[in-house]
């Protein structure tokens, strides 16, 4: 078997960053290039003293505002090696169908603050009278029982707890805060708050947009009991796991292959972009294997795409949540409790002070939101985000997660320049530029690399000769490019029988009514005015 590179590079360091769900938190972490996604998570959990992380997961953004969870069984350094600085968010991947279930206090504790994210992002989609309740809630977790000698006035607008929060709900969360929640630990209204968030119909959904047969926006949502469809604020279909025979994609069209009732039916729905369509697809396989399958070895390798567009290979890694349930290792609620004490909470000043924890004051930052933060990135990176794409929710936004999703795992960047020009040696500790081992600062423990395994540059080897892709691959590319698009002509223009299972797959049916039928009449029109 082949091996580019040499022994030395598996001592290379590299360093990346880690956002917690505090928005005031993050971790510094380190990485081998062997090492996969796996190891990354268990270390940034170890941290946080949770036990049932497989709920959890990192998420990063690629250079085209594409958002990816990270992959825990492949090579960390190959997700994410075009990205510097490597920055990651630490979010709930799998939201559980009853969160009471779980036996980690702690593992409960960061769904409590993903759910208050979603109830911000307007991901977590509420009426008025359930908004002031959770409202009601955060403001006792944060506050304790009302002091009237403390809480003065307009108390609740010192906190951005609802996408739009507005003065009447406001109103109504401070009167529940005052009359309803005196007394209760916040334990208590933590627990009262995934109660009543668990059971709405956005629980768990992270929306992604997508347009139906007749062109109309809408949002899927991926969670526990299958794939949702909602549009306007209304949900329009929920396909249940049990229903779903099969889930593809073709270029940007994801497909579902229902069965109802013994009959087969399929629906599609186009994504922006090709990317955002196998995306989907990702979401939706992994959601529907953890949440189904009794154990991780059952796990099939799943294949998406089609003949015409670049297949996909998928294959799951991790627990599922049977296994988890059923994990007769895991601590007791006790034990939970007591390990919850000092650790369920991690402040800001057990940090390590960067440009988004606001730790500094002469640096002159400030905690800054996702869509703050979005806006930063996009003028680094000359990229327009549509800020305004929203559809009404009743009284609140339910927001486009796909176009703002690039403020998901980035760090106020513009401030973090500012910060980099005052302190020039603080950008290797978060770039993908290899440390060496004497610039490590310890926080991972790394053996065995010496200091002699610092990355050198290499130098040429004049012996070698350079592989030529040009001659290598143009030739064959097209001979297979001419035989497929005759293929595909004999299949699309002839009547004959023996094609006609071929011609009726969904697959096929959106290759020609999608690419097929406008090339050939665009040509058809050009000949015509050439030859007029």
């Amino acid at each position: 078997m082949l091996k580019f590179g040499s022994r030395g590079d598996s001592n290379i360091v590299y360093k990346c960053t880690v956002r917690l769900l505090e928005d005031t938190e993050i971790l510094e972490c380190e990485y081998k290039p062997h090492h996969k996604g796996k190891y990354l998570l268990e270390y940034v959990c170890q941290q946080l003293n949770l036990i049932e992380y497989d709920y959890l997961g990192l998420r990063f953004v690629d250079l085209h505002d594409q958002r990816h969870w990270l992959d825990l069984g492949k090579s960390i350094f190959k997700q994410v090696k075009d990205l510097d600085p490597v920055l990651f968010s630490f979010r709930v991947k799998f939201y559980p169908p009853d969160p009471f279930r779980l036996k980690d206090e702690i593992t409960r504790y960061q769904i409590f603050l993903q759910l208050k994210r979603d109830l911000l992002l307007g991901r977590l989609y509420c009426v008025p009278n359930e908004a002031a309740m959770l409202a009601a809630f955060i403001l006792q977790s944060e506050l304790g029982d009302y002091d009237p000698e403390i809480h003065l006035g307009n108390y609740a607008s010192n906190f951005k707890m609802l996408i739009k929060q507005t003065d009447p709900i406001e109103d109504k969360a401070m009167d529940i805060h005052q009359k309803q929640l005196k007394g209760q630990t916040q334990s208590q209204v933590e627990n009262a708050f995934l109660k009543l968030a668990c059971q709405l119909d956005t629980y768990g959904v992270d929306p992604h947009s997508v347009k139906d047969h007749k062109s109309s926006q809408l949002y899927l949502g991926i969670n526990y009991s299958g794939i949702l469809t909602i549009q306007g604020c209304k949900k329009t279909h929920h396909f249940r796991w049990a229903d779903i025979q099969k889930i593809n994609y073709e270029g940007k069209m994801f497909i579902v292959h229902l069965n109802y009732n013994d009959k087969k039916h399929t629906v599609g729905f186009k994504c922006p972009t090709g990317a955002a369509c196998r995306h989907v697809w990702r979401c939706a396989i992994e959601q529907m294997l953890f949440f189904t399958l009794p154990t991780s070895s059952d796990a099939p390798t799943v294949t998406g795409g089609g003949f015409f567009s670049w297949g996909t290979k998928f294959k799951y890694t991790g627990r599922t949540e049977k296994e988890i349930l059923e994990d007769s290792g895991s601590p007791n609620k006790d034990d939970s409790n007591n390990q919850c004490t000092g650790n369920i909470k991690r402040k800001a000043s057990s940090v390590p002070a960067t440009p988004s924890t606001p730790l500094q004051p002469h640096l002159g930052l400030e905690t800054v939101s996702e869509d703050q933060e979005g806006m930063g990135m996009a003028k680094l990176r000359t990229t327009v985000l549509k800020d305004d794409s929203m559809d009404r929710f009743s009284d609140y936004y339910f927001r486009d997660s796909f176009e703002h999703s690039s403020s998901e795992s980035q760090l106020n960047l513009n401030s973090y320049r500012s910060y980099e020009a005052t302190n020039p040696s603080h950008r290797s500790s978060r770039s993908q530029t290899p440390l060496s081992h004497s610039q490590v600062d310890g926080r991972i423990c790394l053996s065995n690399v010496a200091s002699a395994n610092v990355a050198q540059p290499k130098q040429p080897n004049p012996k070698c000769r350079k592989f030529n892709v040009v001659k290598a691959f143009v030739p064959s590319f097209a001979i297979v490019t001419v035989f497929l698009l005759i293929s595909t002509i004999v299949l699309l223009e002839t009547d004959s029988e023996f094609f006609t299972t071929i011609r009726n797959l969904p697959e096929i049916n959106s290759l020609r009514y999608q690419v097929y039928e406008p090339l050939k009449q665009y040509l058809r029109q050009i000949l015509s005015n050439i030859f007029s």
